[in-house]
């Protein structure tokens, strides 16, 4: 990242970008072309001076400091790129000159678009430019010109590229062949080259990539011409996602950092578009009056949030139960301002979506995206929350002989998030009416299946973990009993995965150690009381199919 030198000249620059109007913009632009054209670099110049000639304001600060003049021309030239890019574009067709594209300033003097970029820092004036509905960087025919007649040795240095003799293209290929052979990426071997052949580093890269396009059959570094494949940037993503240094990735994969976080993000930009948003769609989400209210913090949050401090469990609450005592209630009109807010939330996502290409998104879409799948999620995640003690009392309703309560409340919560998702707060109902419902209807659904498959493999539950002895048995027979339970335990316990396994250890105590409540569970795993209760039960259940089917004696 290019920055300024001076801090005084970077104050300047934030000043005028983000204060003065864009025609004062204009003019400082002009201004500050014109100065930096009259610059000598065995100069110094007065901080005051330099100022005024740009803003016509002569400051009574800084009044002693003195900018050499190699260091003013770097900072006015970042200066002009910066004010320039806070401008909005000009229609070419308004433009009062010709202006060459980055491309073809770079044919005409035979040298990469790089070394055009760099030439704006040396004073080469640029605008951006609509040409049709994309824009676009454009260079003045006059000052291309006058640039190159300042400019000579830059450019016939830059030009050099062209001049590399057939036996210097033939010994950089043969020594970029060899050390690609040991590892080494198209960037680093540029730059060792350079050093080596006394080329510029850009000269070597691209005498490489100008050879693996005209030889597919045997390129020097084959994956550095071809384009990706989706398999390729999914790895390229994942190892992203797992915390790898990207110029490790960059190496692996023959490209530079600046490819690999384009892949990054086109990834992730496909990802998070092609997801799609399920909502419930009110007209009042199109009323733009509307969107603050619907943004708002819920009703009576300060009292919410007050009750949200302070809540604490009843004392005869049973201690594996205290979880449900962690959010406070919710009245109707806080129900109804989150579900509102949710759903206008997902429009707002869902809009956002249909307006974005996945391979031309901007990081700025894509932080939009993030955010507003942020927002919804504390909104879901609260709505949640606070309704779970209706979970555990629907549970504990439909708990009939034989069944357990861990299993039932499982089952209710996943109903309660899909009637999250789907209630439609516009009709004026009370969510706990339409989530009772949800949850009682997977009840009808799913625990007449749970007998059936009892009565089929006709298995116990409560004491699958537990060696019964038979009291007409001596002690050898009680204690290989004993043995056989425990191997029979062991074996059951192989198929799980090592987290649940350890779940279930520490959760019965299986292994002589004292049992563990879900929340010291939690504190050892990292994770909430009520994760630790779902692994629990699922586990159980898999230990129980895996039991039902090697027809284990509990």
């Amino acid at each position: 990242m290019i920055t300024f030198k001076h801090p005084t000249m970077r104050e300047l620059t934030d000043q005028q970008v983000r204060f003065a109007p864009a025609i004062r913009r204009q003019e400082q632009l002009a201004k500050a072309e014109k100065l930096l054209a009259e610059i000598d670099p065995a100069k110094s110049y007065p901080y005051s001076l330099i100022c005024f000639r740009i803003t016509d304001f002569r400051p009574e600060t800084h009044a002693a400091l003195q900018i050499a003049g190699q260091d003013l021309t770097h900072d006015l030239a970042l200066f002009i790129k910066k004010v320039e890019r806070s401008l909005p574009p000009l229609p070419i067709e308004l433009a009062a000159e010709p202006m060459l594209t980055l491309e073809e300033v770079g044919k005409q003097f035979n040298v990469s678009t790089k070394t055009v970029s760099r030439w704006r820092l040396l004073g080469l004036t640029a605008r951006r430019v609509l040409r049709g509905s994309r824009k676009h960087l454009g260079f003045p025919q006059s000052s291309v010109e006058a640039f190159a007649a300042a400019h000579q040795a830059q450019v016939a240095r830059g030009g050099r590229f062209s001049h590399l003799t057939d036996t210097e293209k033939d010994s950089i290929l043969l020594t970029a062949r060899q050390m690609a052979q040991t590892g080494g990426s198209l960037t680093d071997v540029s730059k060792k080259l350079a050093q080596q052949f006394g080329r510029s580093a850009e000269a070597v890269r691209y005498t490489i990539k100008n050879f693996d396009r005209a030889h597919p059959d045997s390129p020097v570094f084959p994956q550095s011409g071809s384009p990706l494949n989706t398999d390729s940037k999914t790895k390229i993503f994942n190892d992203y996602q797992e915390g790898k240094p990207v110029d490790l990735i960059a190496k692996r994969f023959g490209r530079t950092r600046s490819s690999m976080y384009r892949v990054i993000n086109e990834v992730r930009a496909e990802q998070l578009i092609r997801t799609p948003v399920d909502y419930i769609y009110n007209p009042e989400f199109d009323d733009p009056i509307l969107e603050p209210i619907m943004l708002a913090p819920i009703p009576e949050h300060e009292e919410f949030d007050e009750k949200l401090r302070t809540m604490r469990a009843p004392k005869d609450v049973d201690p594996n139960m205290a979880y449900l005592y962690e959010r406070p209630l919710l009245n109707k009109p806080q129900e109804a301002h989150l579900f509102r807010k949710m759903n206008f939330l997902k429009h707002k996502l869902h809009k956002l979506k249909d307006g974005l290409d996945p391979t031309r998104v901007r990081v700025t879409d894509l932080h939009k995206i993030e955010s507003l799948t942020e927002q919804i999620k504390a909104c879901r995640d609260l709505l949640i929350e606070c309704n779970l003690r209706l979970v555990h009392n629907s549970a504990a309703k439909h708990l009939q002989i034989g069944q357990n309560l861990d299993e039932l409340k499982s089952d209710a919560h996943i109903s309660l998030m899909r009637a999250v998702e789907k209630f439609d707060y516009g009709r004026g109902f009370k969510f706990s009416t339409y989530a009772t419902w949800a949850i009682v209807k997977n009840y009808a659904r799913s625990i007449p299946d749970e007998n059936t498959h009892k009565m089929r493999f006709m298995t116990g539950h409560d004491d699958l973990f537990d060696a019964k002895a038979d009291i007409h048995t001596d002690e050898q027979e009680l204690l290989a009993t004993a043995e056989m339970a425990k191997n029979r335990v062991a074996k059951l316990l192989q198929d799980l995965d090592p987290r649940t396994r350890e779940v279930i250890r520490m959760r019965t105590g299986i292994d002589g150690s004292a049992e563990m409540t879900l929340e010291q569970i939690g504190q050892h795993f990292g994770i909430t009381k009520e994760r630790v209760r779902q692994i629990n039960v699922r586990g159980m259940k898999q230990l129980r199919e895996k039991a039902a089917l090697d027809h284990a004696e509990v």
